[in-house]
């Protein structure tokens, strides 16, 4: 469909099989933001072949982990324990191992995301059901409106950063960047699809160098390299309420760890960092 006030194009790509997404949501104790996530996407999704995991890595807070008894009697949700260290990736890759066995999507899912446009996964499984498409990331929003993430752009602040970041809700973007679906090197998992085949070729996230930090984008970079594209799915619309999680990491070993991983993207990524191919070397990395 073409929109006149915007003047891009929202296209549809088919999805006749409606094959079996696997949703995958690490947490631990939240019951209020999973509440949230939860509900809005069995109540707003209109596609219907899904399946969610809600992997508890050591939740301890009873309201918590009776919530997360009750949904594991949902005919749709399984709920997983995973005790241990918090390290983001192997979270992930321990969901995506235990996902159904005719599972054919991954979905990596933020425990503080909320559902806005009921056709999110119609839109982002159309994407990642495409041969030459990867990994596809959504428009994510903050609570307040502003935009969150529309994609990741390699080499802001020396590492990665979102483009766009807090720029309001309805803003076309630079060149009709936020409302336009396209290709960007890396998008945020805090909600990506792509094949489980595809993230079982790559060996997941990497749980040994990336344990919360550029896990993602790392990943993503992975994946491009086996010579799909990544795509910004600008339909997808959700909340990510991310300042309410986890905080940002000002104690001293959080700071260590998270300049060690910022290193290794360097290392590894220099590439990338240098010239990103999905953006204009004559923009800002500011």
């Amino acid at each position: 469909a073409f929109n006149e006030q915007q003047g891009v194009n929202h296209n549809q790509w088919p999805v006749e099989t409606e094959p079996l997404v696997s949703l995958i949501i690490p947490t631990k104790n939240g019951k209020d933001l999973v509440k949230a996530c939860i509900t809005s996407i069995l109540e707003k999704t209109v596609y219907q072949n899904y399946e969610i995991l809600l992997i508890d890595n050591g939740s301890d807070e009873h309201a918590s982990l009776q919530y997360f008894e009750e949904l594991g009697n949902h005919p749709k949700i399984r709920v997983l324990r995973y005790p241990g260290v918090f390290n983001y990736s192997a979270i992930n890759n321990f969901g995506v191992q235990h996902a159904s066995k005719d599972s054919e999507i991954i979905g990596l899912i933020n425990n503080d995301i909320e559902v806005i446009k009921p056709e999110w996964l119609t839109s982002m499984v159309g994407h990642a059901l495409r041969e030459d498409v990867g990994c596809v990331g959504a428009k994510l929003l903050y609570s307040d409106g502003r935009v969150q993430h529309a994609g990741v752009v390699l080499g802001y602040g020396g590492g990665a950063g979102h483009a766009h970041k807090y720029f309001p809700r309805y803003h076309p973007g630079y060149m009709k960047r936020l409302i336009a679906t396209q290709n960007y090197s890396a998008v945020t998992a805090a909600c990506l699809l792509v094949k489980k085949s595809l993230f079982e070729a790559v060996g997941g996230l990497n749980e040994t160098d990336l344990t919360v930090a550029f896990n993602d984008v790392d990943f993503c970079l992975r994946v491009k390299e086996t010579g799909v594209r990544n795509v910004y799915c600008a339909e997808a619309e959700l909340y990510h309420h991310e300042s309410v999680s986890r905080g940002l990491d000002h104690a001293p070993e959080k700071a260590a760890r998270f300049n060690r991983e910022l290193a290794y993207l360097k290392s590894k990524w220099s590439k990338y960092i240098e010239h990103d191919p999905a953006y204009s070397p004559n923009l800002t990395l500011e």
